[in-house]
């Protein structure tokens, strides 16, 4: 089966005319989490007159009201929060029409066993209200990433974590982590409902766009950026010798959203869990002359010897940042809201470790992308929408 995603199409997406849009679906996706870095993305891709499984009708849910950076996409926009299940079922249960679930939230809390209990609840608040509302639930997506070889946050780099390239049968870690808590929650609601099947995707560090996501990385470096350039300052890279000079993967938002698609509806897909990156290798030394092009910066780098973190470097940058949007007549935003100082931290506080694209390509999903090129694609989608100067 040649796939419409098989191969690099990003750029060839067509806008969705709404005026032409038929009046029957084939199926409904009821997306969790659609103003994140991936439900964005979703959001946009299910829509569009040639994605598999469509027409598709599409109900896009959030903590909070709509952005105007998604209010472009033709979905049914449900502003619910997912961590109370009295308003899931308020919001929810209505939907009866709903064909697949595509699941790509979170919430991030202070350690990994408050992260379990938020993150398990919300999912099993959802699932719980959604399976037996909707009759015609063929299939569900959950999201969760590469800390499933690695383990969570807390304890990054501090275990023995897997030898890579990871591969999806690798046996879990025998450490807490939220992202098993999903995973058993789902085994154990999907055998509620007869036929019903699932696929989990593990991304890697992701490129894409959201301001409202948690861990966006290529958002954080360009309000990063964008200070460096406003304040005359040269693009130091802000991590370790090993971030700087070894091999790194990155996962594009646009291509995750195509692998849950492909999950979706493929029957070779049902019922597994698959990686999900470019399916290339980049070392940073050379992206990072992109992001200094790309904002006009001269004197950029790695300084031998440092290593410079963002939680400190932006410490009382908000004034500055403040001075940016007013004087670029940005859209409305604060430092808080956009820089995931900690994240950025964390990915490049030494080696990232790697993973293996074979199952998924072994199962038929062949979209790949060039990561150089999404990296350009996402600092332009960031400028075009007024986040960053």
């Amino acid at each position: 089966m040649s796939w419409w995603w098989a191969g690099a199409i990003g750029a060839a997406k067509k806008k969705f005319d709404e005026d032409e849009a038929p009046r029957s679906f084939q199926s409904v996706g009821l997306v969790i989490g659609v103003t994140g870095i991936v439900g964005n993305s979703l959001a946009e891709i299910l829509p569009l007159a040639d994605t598999p499984g469509g027409p598709w009708k599409v109900y896009g849910v959030a903590r909070r009201p709509r952005p105007n950076w998604n209010a472009d996409h033709p979905i049914e926009y449900i502003q619910c929060d997912i961590s109370d299940p009295n308003d899931v079922k308020s919001k929810l249960s209505g939907l009866t029409d709903v064909t697949h679930i595509f699941y790509v939230s979170w919430i991030n809390r202070p350690t990994e066993a408050e992260n379990c209990e938020i993150n398990g609840s919300m999912f099993r608040n959802v699932l719980r209200v959604v399976i037996p509302s909707a009759p015609n639930l063929r299939h569900i997506c959950l999201q969760t990433g590469a800390k499933h070889y690695i383990g969570p946050f807390e304890l990054f780099r501090k275990i023995k974590a897997h030898e890579t390239p990871f591969t999806e049968d690798l046996p879990r870690l025998n450490v807490s982590n939220f992202y098993y808590t999903q995973e058993d929650i789902l085994f154990e609601q999907v055998e509620k409902k007869e036929g019903l099947t699932w696929s989990i995707h593990r991304p890697q560090v992701i490129f894409g766009f959201s301001p409202y996501s948690l861990m966006n990385l290529v958002g954080t470096l360009c309000v990063y950026a964008a200070i460096c350039k406003h304040q005359g300052l040269p693009l130091k890279f802000p991590g370790t010798k090993e971030a700087w000079e070894y091999y790194s993967v990155a996962s594009d938002a646009d291509l995750i959203a195509e692998q849950h698609v492909w999950a979706a509806v493929d029957p070779y897909a049902k019922n597994e869990a698959f990686n999900i990156n470019n399916g290339d290798v980049f070392k940073w030394q050379h992206l990072w002359k992109v992001f200094a092009e790309q904002f006009g910066i001269e004197d950029f780098g790695y300084e031998e010897g440092s290593h410079l973190k963002l939680t400190e470097l932006m410490k009382d940058k908000e004034q500055v940042w403040e001075e940016i949007v007013r004087e670029n007549q940005l859209q409305p935003t604060t430092l808080e809201e956009l820089g995931n100082w900690w994240f950025v931290d964390a990915m490049f506080g030494g080696e990232y470790p790697l993973d293996s694209m074979n199952k998924a390509k072994e199962h038929g999903f062949l979209g790949f992308r060039n990561s150089k090129n999404s990296l350009i694609t996402w600092i332009e989608r960031a400028k075009a929408y007024k986040i960053v100067p």
